[in-house]
């Protein structure tokens, strides 16, 4: 179990950024390791955390997204609905998946892929291993069901992927339901 991190943890106000949008150059390109203690990494994670916090439905958000080739993203899948185990919010830095088991396909969908949501099979447990933003420590991550789906989702968002490229194709498509 890690600790929630907070962006008034380390006295920073995040912005909300603009998401950029598939098939913008940035989310196909695989992001640089970041220094956690970098200021511009600090203030990126609380940025994060915040554009996160007014995107309707979203759980995660990757550095990618933000127009920003980093190996960072942040995570809080705690009003979910098929949350099982929740690590409430925290950012992660340079993640990397230690242990995957026990695939299991289920519908995705990416603010930066707004039109479609797609079948993709991921593992249903993971242990990932990251540094938080503003420390040296790593941290590793044990958890399963759909924290385990979104945090895969935003490290292959570092990694240069979209769930698009994870889809077993054409027919693993769907137009987006809105509910409005």
């Amino acid at each position: 179990m890690i600790s929630s991190w907070s962006p008034k943890l380390l006295d920073v106000e995040g912005q909300v950024l603009d998401v950029v949008r598939a098939p913008h150059p940035v989310l196909a390109a695989e992001g640089a390791s970041v220094d956690p203690l970098d200021p511009f990494v600090i203030q990126l994670a609380a940025d994060l955390v915040a554009t996160m916090r007014v995107s309707p439905g979203c759980v995660g958000l990757a550095a990618p997204q933000v127009g920003v080739a980093a190996q960072m993203f942040s995570l809080d899948v705690s009003d979910h609905p098929k949350t099982r185990t929740c690590h409430g919010v925290f950012v992660l830095c340079n993640a990397v998946v230690l242990e995957a088991s026990r695939n299991e396909k289920a519908r995705e969908g990416c603010m930066s892929v707004p039109d479609f949501t797609g079948d993709v099979k991921r593992a249903t447990r993971l242990t990932v291993r990251g540094v938080l933003p503003g420390t040296t420590d790593p941290v590793t991550i044990t958890t399963d069901a759909f924290e385990a789906r979104a945090l895969q989702h935003e490290i292959d968002h570092c990694n240069g992927k979209l769930f698009l490229d994870r889809v077993a194709g054409a027919h693993a498509v769907y137009p987006r339901k809105n509910y409005q």
